[in-house]
């Protein structure tokens, strides 16, 4: 089995709670709530993010290597990322995978 390192590209299936994060940000983007006049301010637009949905993601921080714990930088289906802290390997919601080879 192969170690996950910083760089390397994995899929992560968003949970329940990953999708509501991330569609709660666009909504409140979207409703002009985020504070659009400050500097810096980056807008979340992007189709729904759903439960189960897989997602390619990037190894940002080994967090805990005997858990295989790591941090993730997760790409979504839009102009934004999330960030998936202290996830485990696993093909549930909420956990990473390595992609599959066909």
């Amino acid at each position: 089995m192969a170690t996950p390192t910083v760089g390397r590209i994995v899929h992560y299936r968003l949970s329940e709670q990953d999708a509501n994060d991330i569609n709660r940000r666009r909504k409140d983007f979207q409703n002009g709530r985020a504070g659009a006049d400050r500097t810096g301010f980056i807008g979340h637009v992007g189709n729904p993010a759903a439960e189960g949905q897989v997602c390619a993601a990037t190894v940002v921080r080994v967090f805990n290597e005997s858990s295989g714990a790591i941090n993730l930088q997760v790409v979504l289906d839009g102009n934004d990322t999330y960030w998936a802290t202290s996830r485990t390997q696993g093909n549930d919601p909420g956990q990473w995978a390595w992609p599959e080879v066909h």
